[in-house]
């Protein structure tokens, strides 16, 4: 269980890491916690966007839809490996999730099946969202990759966790397939041995 660190605390544990950070408006006040609390926080949920293009796919996750409010995410990794800050707080990202792999995030340990969908995952998690189609066929070049997994390392180092703390929105949210191309196992032996 950890407080949300501070935007500003964010912003340098990202640029610490080593990413290229753009800060999109005022990010840092951007977020729906009138809608709920933000915090305590467990973990880190990682998606693809489905968008194409960076541009739009910044807008889309900054702004939302008429459906879902933005913001979508707190980082939108692009496919260069910038990371562009879009919100701060509570974000529509996670979405209703499982409880019992919450209490396997907050444990640190494996992961059971996502077979319910009762906790608020907004309210718990950082969420980045990560520029690709989500169809199997579009690439992660190595620099978003390698962006995807500084980011990742970067929240788990502010708040002590392991890279048992980073999941996939497929994980955690029955009937989600993000990210799809890569596997979140392989994600996080890529976060775990930054943190070493």
């Amino acid at each position: 269980m950890a407080t949300p660190m501070s935007a500003s605390r964010f912003l340098s544990a990202l640029r610490d890491e080593g990413l290229t950070v753009v800060e999109v408006g005022d990010w840092s006040h951007h977020n729906r916690n009138s809608k709920g609390s933000w915090g305590p926080v467990h973990g880190v949920v990682i998606h693809h966007t489905a968008t194409q293009g960076t541009d739009s796919t910044v807008r889309v996750c900054r702004d939302g839809y008429t459906s879902l409010p933005g913001p979508l995410c707190h980082g939108v990794i692009a496919k260069d490996g910038t990371v562009h800050l879009v919100g701060f707080g509570r974000a529509n990202h996670a979405g209703a999730g499982d409880p019992d792999v919450l209490q396997a995030v907050i444990a640190e340990r494996d992961l059971p099946p996502d077979n319910e969908a009762s906790t608020d995952g907004n309210r718990h998690f950082y969420g980045f969202e990560c520029e690709n189609l989500g169809d199997g066929q579009d690439p992660w070049p190595a620099a978003q990759l390698d962006a995807i997994a500084k980011a990742a390392a970067a929240v788990c180092r502010v708040h002590g966790w392991t890279q048992r703390s980073v999941i996939g929105h497929l994980e955690w949210q029955p009937g989600k397939v993000d990210p799809r191309g890569f596997t979140m196992a392989s994600m996080r032996e890529r976060i775990a041995g930054r943190l070493d």
